[in-house]
């Protein structure tokens, strides 16, 4: 599909504006995937302890909130870990609401991951809360049900419901063990009976705060690039009627194999389950350096994937190549991306094992290769299909509070219309003008809707299009 073609559709069906033109730079074919939107998303469950750790974010030497830079650069979904009772107060339900509501406030995505314990949760430890120690058999189903569909109710009273809700971590053995545990020697049919009672008890809980199922559900696992644990896990799950709607994997190259087996393994995935993908984490180093004295993570030569050197121009190449596999799985199944804690740089008080695989350097200025996720597939600077297209001058003041002028040079005499989008393709508003010379012109924007109300603070892709030529970019409006 060209460019033209994905304006088109654009037009007729905003709500689809990103995946469409994310698969026409990818190669893929766009069809049924017009109904959906394709997430670049970010876990930043970090940020609140980086930033009272006293942690700075900038942009070209400029100090800003690292949620307007990333957003400035087309991550659009946030996904955030939920813990019952951690023992330092972060990432528990008032750490929650309170990220929530700078993520909503900025018109960004919402994933909520429960752990379902007080701590981390991955395939190496799944311990229940501490207030669920004692707890068994239908009464932790109930605990798991009711303290979901609390979190949930809590966030959805705040105006601030999430888009998403993650059942569990990494949960390839199970959760909540030794219940719900499920891998050798806890492989039995007893055991998968239990855990796929756990993970229904949570999505009930999801569907009893939200009165329906206007929030997607994910089962998370860490076998990016392993179909046959894949298999083993989704057989045994779905063999007890467990219902959810997406499949969310892990791939860190280095515990998670390459990007062609990842390639393979998504797509047997959705074909065989009719599910929809999102590797729901990953990260790549954008150096081997260390800065602070806290042990990275990653850090090895051979942590790295064969083509993509630990550069920052490597971390790049490889974010986009893994957005394009993604885009391109097959029937449209592939949803998106999320970045795992691209924030946690190192701050005065609080260190950093995840220093060198930030978006960040170590001093907290962003880096280049965050702009694999607004070259790809922010739906910007389309060009015209006779390459006579319209070009953009600039957008001023960009960012802009009261009103911004863009700045367009006119192929040829005659009509032009703007139209502004929001991060999820959702037309907001339309701006149009006659008999427009031929060379510079300029429409100004207010930052309201097409009702007149103001538009919510973020980031906005506007399209000025003249006959059949179309250039867009971006316009971040402020408070």
């Amino acid at each position: 599909m060209n460019a033209r073609a994905g304006m088109t559709l654009l037009r007729r069906a905003p709500g689809a504006a990103l995946i469409v033109l994310c698969l026409a730079l990818a190669g893929v074919p766009a069809g049924a995937c017009a109904e959906a939107q394709f997430i670049k998303g970010a876990d930043l469950s970090f940020l609140e302890q980086v930033e009272q750790g006293g942690g700075v974010f900038t942009e070209g030497g400029e100090e800003g909130d690292a949620l307007d830079i990333l957003a400035g650069h087309g991550i659009n979904y946030i996904r955030l870990r939920v813990w019952h009772s951690p023992a330092e107060g972060y990432c528990d339900l008032e750490s929650a609401l309170n990220m929530a509501a700078r993520i909503k406030q900025k018109g960004l995505g919402l994933l909520v991951d429960f752990h379902y314990s007080d701590t981390w949760a991955d395939p190496g430890h799944q311990t229940k809360p501490s207030a669920w120690a004692g707890v068994t058999g239908p009464a932790l189903e109930d605990s798991v049900r009711a303290y979901t569909a609390g979190v949930v109710t809590a966030l959805a009273e705040q105006g601030t419901a999430p888009d998403m809700v993650q059942i569990g971590n990494e949960v390839i053995c199970g959760m909540l063990w030794d219940e719900g545990r499920v891998c050798s020697p806890y492989d039995s049919p007893e055991q998968w009976d239990a855990f796929a009672a756990l993970v229904t008890a949570g999505a009930r809980g999801v569907r009893d705060a939200t009165g329906g199922d206007s929030v997607r559900i994910m089962v998370h696992i860490d076998r990016g690039g392993d179909n046959a644990g894949s298999r083993w896990f989704f057989d045994n799950l779905l063999a007890r009627d467990v219902e959810f709607d997406i499949i969310g994997q892990s791939f860190y190259p280095w515990w998670h194999g390459t990007l062609d087996e990842l390639e393979a393994n998504l797509a047997d995935l959705a074909s065989r389950y009719g599910k929809d993908m999102v590797v729901v984490e990953t990260a790549y180093p954008w150096t081997l350096d260390w800065h602070d004295d806290t042990h990275n993570s990653v850090g090895l030569p051979e942590h790295l994937h064969p083509g993509y050197p630990a550069t920052v121009e490597g971390q790049r190449t490889f974010l986009s190549d893994l957005m394009r596999i993604v885009a391109g799985v097959p029937d449209c199944r592939g949803l998106g991306v999320f970045y795992w804690a691209p924030e946690w740089i190192p701050a005065p008080s609080f260190g950093s094992a995840w220093e060198n695989v930030a978006l960040f350097d170590f001093s907290g200025e962003v880096l280049g290769s965050v702009q694999a996720f607004d070259s790809a597939y922010a739906a910007v600077g389309a060009p015209a299909g006779d390459g006579a297209g319209m070009e953009l001058n600039w957008t001023y003041p960009n960012p802009f509070r009261s009103h911004t002028a863009i700045s367009f040079n006119m192929p040829s005499p005659g009509r032009v219309s703007v139209t502004l989008y929001d991060l999820f393709g959702r037309e907001v508003s339309a701006i149009s003008r006659e008999g427009v010379s031929q060379g510079p012109g300029s429409v100004l924007w207010d930052g309201t809707d097409r009702h007149g109300d103001r538009v919510a603070a973020g980031i906005y892709i506007y399209r000025v299009r003249s006959g059949e030529s179309i250039a867009s970019g971006k316009v971040v409006v402020l408070n």
